[in-house]
């Protein structure tokens, strides 16, 4: 690449739930990423799902994301702003390559996170940061996650897999089901969602049917999975091929359950980095991780949060994050910062994997003639 900053382009917002935590999580790259290297692009996409490309794009966002006072994951105070674009214009997916060298796109949750993004990045023919679209799309999936782990034999609680259609249809039966295989308490998960959004507890019938009204209005399908007394301990995985994973952190939370409050807006959860735990359950979660990203075919980065039984030593892995957030709060750039890698150095690695990705796939050829 000849020029002598690179052109990030950041796309962020979306249509999902989970609009506020993309902003939340571009507001922090914008603000850690080194000046001297890189020329960032704001893409924002509304709530309505409409494309906006400039520098004013941040003025849009709501004063109480805009006006938070961003830090790297080690608390330092805020560095120099990357060089912006200076102007704002609707934006066009396929027209963007002609205004940047490379995407990181933190759209989380559904039409974001699910590989619809990547897939219109791949279309555009553009290099990006992160999982490709079927990493993404089975990632996002809870329920087809639990099936590509359970294919290659790793460890997980017990969980069924429940359609929207059939819940409406039967919702006795549908919990039968669940009281008899799975029992109380419970957890009832929309399939497809992040950051703990329409996941509840349920410790009877009533607090089930509850729960399962709720998830199924985030999406047609739902997951409800066997309760553990665990730890909830995670870790950070960064790489293509070649992977290396970051130190083991805990989620201590003052809730029943790691929720949006405690992961966003630091309400009363604690997180300890690194987890105090012994050193081949350490081990046993960086294996588990690796072997589920490459089962993915994952790309870039990812977070993996696993429940330790300590009483009965048994380690379960719970799900894959393909793009984990970036927030002040956020665990992923924690656990690499405890790792010795820094927010900027982190986010540099991102992009030169995304850009090595991007490069490793033009080899593939696309015109069968070529061959001849």
């Amino acid at each position: 690449m000849s020029r002598e900053k690179i052109r990030l382009g950041i796309i962020y917002g979306g249509k999902s739930s989970e609009h506020e935590v993309s902003l939340r999580t571009a507001l922090s790259i914008m603000k850690a990423v080194d000046a001297n290297k890189y020329e960032i692009t704001p893409i924002y996409v509304s709530l309505d799902g409409s494309w906006t490309m400039g520098d004013a794009v941040t003025g849009q966002l709501p004063d109480k994301i805009a006006s938070l006072r961003l830090q790297d994951a080690a608390g330092n105070a805020e560095r120099k702003d990357a060089q912006l674009v200076s102007t704002t214009r609707k934006a066009s997916p396929f027209a963007i390559g002609e205004q940047v060298d490379v995407i990181f796109p933190v759209v989380h949750g559904p039409n974001g996170e699910d590989g619809t993004i990547q897939g219109l990045l791949e279309l555009a023919n553009l290099p990006y940061v992160g999982a490709g679209v079927m990493a993404s799309a089975v990632g996002m999936d809870k329920w087809m996650m639990k099936t590509v782990f359970a294919q290659i034999g790793l460890p997980q609680v017990k969980y069924i897999g429940l359609l929207r259609s059939r819940w409406e249809k039967d919702r006795e039966g549908s919990m039968d089901r669940i009281e008899e295989e799975l029992g109380f308490p419970c957890f009832v998960k929309p399939a497809n969602m992040g950051s703990s959004v329409g996941v509840n507890k349920a410790k009877n019938r009533d607090e089930l049917a509850h729960a399962l009204d709720i998830a199924a209005k985030f999406d047609r399908r739902l997951i409800v999975e066997e309760y553990v007394n665990a730890r909830e301990l995670e870790i950070g995985v960064l790489g293509n091929e070649e992977l290396i994973t970051s130190v083991v952190g805990e989620v201590i939370a003052s809730k029943e359950f790691y929720d949006y409050e405690a992961k966003y807006k630091g309400a009363g959860t604690e997180l300890s980095i690194p987890a105090i735990v012994p050193e081949y359950v350490t081990e046993k979660i960086a294996e588990i991780a690796k072997t589920a990203f490459l089962a993915l075919d994952g790309s870039g980065l990812s977070r993996v949060d696993f429940f330790w039984d300590e009483k009965n030593d048994k380690l379960y892995i719970n799900e894959v994050n393909t793009m984990p957030g970036f927030t002040p709060f956020s665990m992923y750039p924690m656990l690499f910062q405890a790792a010795g890698i820094s927010y900027s150095e982190l986010i540099d690695r991102l992009v030169q994997l995304g850009l090595e990705r991007h490069e490793d796939k033009q080899r593939n050829i696309v015109d069968a003639e070529e061959l001849e």
